[in-house]
Order: structure tokens, then C-alpha cells, then sequence
């Protein structure tokens, strides 16, 4: 018989049927309202039957066009599959498509949209982030184990060494009893707990507050302190790469652990700024100096005092012991005048920030210049109650220069000095629509603050603080052997 191939590598009838059934999950996206319409009037069984049409897939997609490309590559990974097992397709929803509210990414508030579309008909909400790679089949498996009329809360389970900052050192007495999950393995919620956890949401309104690990915070709110179910941990669920041996007996495993989209981004094409003062010029500076600075083409020094040894340069903006909202915007207009080279791309760190360049001229492959884009580990704030997203200052800001133009053309400024930079910018890009973009390989924080098996599987970009280490052999063990990236970027390319 013959077979025609199609430019991405599927055959005709493949490529026919995947369509098939795109537009047969957009067509059901519309009816999402009335659960019936999509499952059928049939309430889920009990027992080990479980159908593929039971589980709602949501992919935790952002609106970056890079990421939005990723999220359909799961999609349609996802479909193809249910072909080869001769099923009806689940329902597959895309995050970012499901609303204009900014907090939808932190989950909460959409559980009780999500109880109400499908709390009926449903028997799980599986979530999977961009880069999560699922077997069906035996993610079939896995859940059929499970009796899914009792509150369930699935997840490779990650635990603290150690109390850390940016879980507000909760567990101070034993940071390893509670447990949370790896967001990059997927995670699942059973539907009577969904139903639950909706209903509580709708009669105590979620807290306006800060939003720093998600995936920890989500664990809190479910298990509330005792009366809610923990995290059961499901061995089958796993953040090998999927081409590991080691992961055969995986339900999920992750596609790549460093992007790398095409050639690296040059290093000339990005402008470093670093935020420093007076106080720290000859402790902070040096370390820059001696690990990631001599990896810059293009780098300056924003100090509250001009020292031509180093050198710095004194914006006019005096040192403020809080936010550094004056410094940073005086960086964002220097960055569009003719003082510096014209560059695509801005960075923009504290001096205590541990950062690899090479590894962000990887990642910087992936996205468009010329898109606005701002770049690094998302926080947020009063999200449950609409609020907005913010790039953590610490871990380093990456600025598209048509984001530096929107902002600046915008009229949005600081309301003090001191305000706190990071989120001012995000007030500002939540009132022109621009959204932020998560990357889950910066860090606010140092690597300890952080789950061991949850930097196993990364290649990170930076760390924050050099407080209680040594910051010289952090940059050394974390973030300077590039023989392990070169090989993950190899493998990733090639999937690409």
C-alpha cells in the first residue's frame, strides 16, 4: 500500500485523523458549559472501570507564542495516542485559553469553574505542564487504581531539607513531613475533591496574597492544616527524560530539561545591567567579576556612586534600603538611548545574583524579539481576587526591547524610589495586557530553598543571595559545567 508523508513526518491518514479530532475538542470546548453534551448523560462508574473520557487533561500553558506551540505539541501528542489505543478523545483544555484572568495559572480559582463544567461527569483533573510527556495507556492504568468516588490528590512528591524562605519556613520542627508535588511529573485531583475544594473557594473567597511556589502553596491549601487529604505519591509518575531507560515503567516523564529552539541567541546581543550600591562594591562586585560577568559582552554596573575602578555608573537615583523601582526604570529608559548599544535583549540582576549566560542564550533561541516579552520566575500577588503577575527580581528579569518600548511608551512609572520594582513592572505590564512568562530555571532564591529532586531534573540559569554560602563554589557546582547542558541542549534540539 502506499504510504505518503506528510512535511512532519506523520502519514496522511494520521494527519487527517489528528485534525479529526482537533476540531472535534474545539467544537466540544464550546459546550463545555453543559458537561452532558460532551460525556453524555452517564454519571462516572465505580469500581477499576475508568474511561479515557473521564479524565479532563489541563495543560498549564502560558500565552507566550513559544509556549503556546508547546502546549498544542502535548495536545496533539495526547490525541495521537488515543487513536492507537482505539478511544474517544478526552477533553484537553489549554490553561490560557480558558479566561482572561490573570490568576487562572495559580489553579485555585479555577476549580470551581472546572467542578462546574465537569463535576458531574468526570472522574479526574489531570494537570500537566508544557514539557510533561504522558503514556496514556499506562496513565490509564494508574488511575484505575485508584477509587475515584474518594477525595484523591496525585503527584510525584517532593519534600524540604530544610525550612526555606520561600515557603515562609513552614514545617520549621521537620521540613520533611509535608509533602508537595512536582508539578513537571503532572498531578491529578479526583472530582469529589475538585467539587469539594470549589464549594470552599466559593463560600471563603480566596486571601489576597502572594503567590511564590505554587505548587507548594497548592499543597497547603488542599491538605488545611489536617482536614484535607495529602499528596499520595505515585512512583509511575516521573520527571525522567522520556527517552530514559530508566523510565519504562513511567505514566509521564518530561521532554527536556534546557531548551534550545535553533542557534544560541549571541552574547552581544544582550545587555547585562547589574543593580548594585555603594556598601556592596567590594563584596557583591567582585563575585560577579570572578564567576558569570567575564561570560558578558555587553554589562554595566547601576550604582548610587561612581566608582571608576569597577566601574560603576550613578544614575542620579540615590540607594534605597527596600524596592529599586527609581534604579530599575532609569535602567529601562538607558537601555533605549543612545549611551548604550542597540541590543534585543536586557537583563537585568541584583549583584548577588548567580546567573549562566550560555545557558540563557539557549533559552533565548526559543522566544521572538520582537514580541514583548518578559522573562524569568513568576510570582503574583492577590491573585484570587484578579491581581496580576509579576518576574521576581532576584533571579534575574529578561526584557524583550519591544517590552522596554511598550513599557516606557505606556507612561507607567514608579510611585516612589523605593517601591518595589519588580512589581511595579508587573502592575504595569498587567495594565497594557502584556503577560508575564514563567521559567521554572530561575530562582529567587539560593539552591538550598529549593527540593532536591526538583533541581535534579533541571539545568538552571540562576540563583539568588549569597547568604550563609559560598558563592563562587555555587556558580561553580550549579551553573558553570556546561558539558551537561550541551548534551541535554543536543538531545532537545534534535526532538525539536
Amino acid at each position: 500500500m502506499l504510504s505518503i508523508k506528510c512535511q512532519n513526518g506523520y502519514s496522511v491518514t494520521q494527519y487527517f485523523f489528528l485534525w479529526s479530532l482537533v476540531a472535534f475538542i474545539t467544537a466540544k470546548g464550546d459546550e463545555v458549559e453543559n458537561p452532558a453534551k460532551v460525556h453524555g448523560t452517564d454519571k462516572p462508574s465505580s469500581g477499576s472501570q475508568l474511561d479515557l473520557r473521564e479524565v479532563v487533561f489541563v495543560i498549564q500553558s502560558q500565552r507566550n507564542s513559544f509556549h503556546v506551540r508547546q502546549a498544542e505539541k502535548l495536545r496533539k501528542d495526547l490525541l495521537l495516542q488515543t487513536q492507537t489505543l482505539q478511544e474517544s478523545p478526552p477533553v484537553i483544555l489549554l490553561l490560557h485559553t480558558l479566561s482572561d484572568n490573570e490568576g487562572d495559572w495559580s489553579i485555585l480559582p479555577l476549580l470551581p469553574r472546572l467542578s462546574s463544567q465537569f463535576g458531574k461527569n468526570s472522574s479526574w483533573i489531570m494537570f500537566l505542564e508544557e514539557d510533561t510527556r504522558v503514556k496514556l495507556q499506562k496513565l490509564h492504568e494508574v488511575l484505575k487504581k485508584f477509587d475515584r468516588r474518594k477525595e484523591w490528590f496525585l503527584g510525584k512528591p517532593l519534600h524540604d531539607e530544610e525550612s526555606t524562605i520561600i515557603h515562609h519556613y513552614a514545617f520549621s520542627e521537620n521540613p520533611t513531613a509535608f509533602e508537595y508535588p512536582d508539578f513537571s511529573a503532572g498531578w491529578a485531583l479526583s472530582i469529589p475533591l475538585i467539587n469539594r475544594l470549589a464549594s470552599k473557594i466559593e463560600e471563603e473567597p480566596l486571601k489576597s496574597d502572594f503567590t511564590i511556589d505554587l505548587k507548594h502553596e497548592v499543597a497547603l491549601y488542599i491538605w488545611e492544616d489536617g482536614k484535607g487529604p495529602r499528596l499520595t505519591g505515585v512512583p509511575e509518575l516521573c520527571t525522567l527524560a522520556e527517552h530514559n531507560k530508566r523510565a519504562q515503567s513511567c505514566a509521564t516523564t518530561v521532554s527536556s530539561h534546557s531548551p534550545l529552539c535553533g542557534e544560541p541567541v549571541k552574547i552581544e546581543n544582550i545587555f547585562v545591567a547589574v543593580k548594585t550600591c555603594k556598601k556592596f562594591h567590594s563584596d557583591r562586585v567582585p563575585v560577579v567579576k570572578k564567576t558569570w560577568g567575564k561570560q558578558a559582552s555587553l554589562l554595566e554596573y547601576y550604582s548610587d556612586y561612581a566608582d571608576p575602578s569597577i566601574p560603576t555608573i550613578n544614575l542620579g537615583v540615590p540607594n534605597t534600603e527596600r524596592g529599586h523601582c527609581g534604579k530599575t526604570f532609569a535602567i529601562l529608559r538607558r537601555f533605549l538611548s543612545s549611551h548604550v548599544p542597540r541590543t534585543d535583549w536586557l537583563l537585568i540582576v541584583d549583584d548577588d545574583t548567580l546567573i549562566s549566560l550560555p545557558r540563557l542564550q539557549a533559552l533565548l533561541s526559543c522566544y521572538e524579539s520582537s514580541e514583548p516579552l518578559c522573562l524569568g520566575e513568576r510570582y503574583g500577588y492577590g491573585l484570587g481576587q484578579g491581581g496580576y503577575s509579576y518576574i521576581t527580581g532576584g533571579g534575574g528579569m529578561l526584557f524583550s526591547r519591544e517590552a522596554v518600548v511598550q513599557l516606557l511608551s505606556s507612561g507607567c512609572n514608579c510611585y516612589s524610589n523605593d517601591a518595589p520594582d519588580d512589581m511595579v513592572l508587573g502592575m504595569c505590564l498587567n495594565s497594557l495586557r502584556v503577560p508575564v512568562t514563567h521559567s521554572p530555571l530561575f530562582h529567587q532564591a539560593r539552591p538550598e530553598d529549593y527540593a532536591r529532586d526538583f533541581l535534579s531534573h533541571q539545568t538552571p540559569i540562576s540563583f539568588h543571595k549569597h547568604w550563609n554560602i559560598d558563592p563562587i563554589a555555587v556558580f561553580n557546582k550549579w551553573l558553570k559545567n556546561e558539558k551537561h547542558t550541551e548534551g541535554l541542549q543536543k538531545s532537545t534540539k534534535e526532538e525539536l
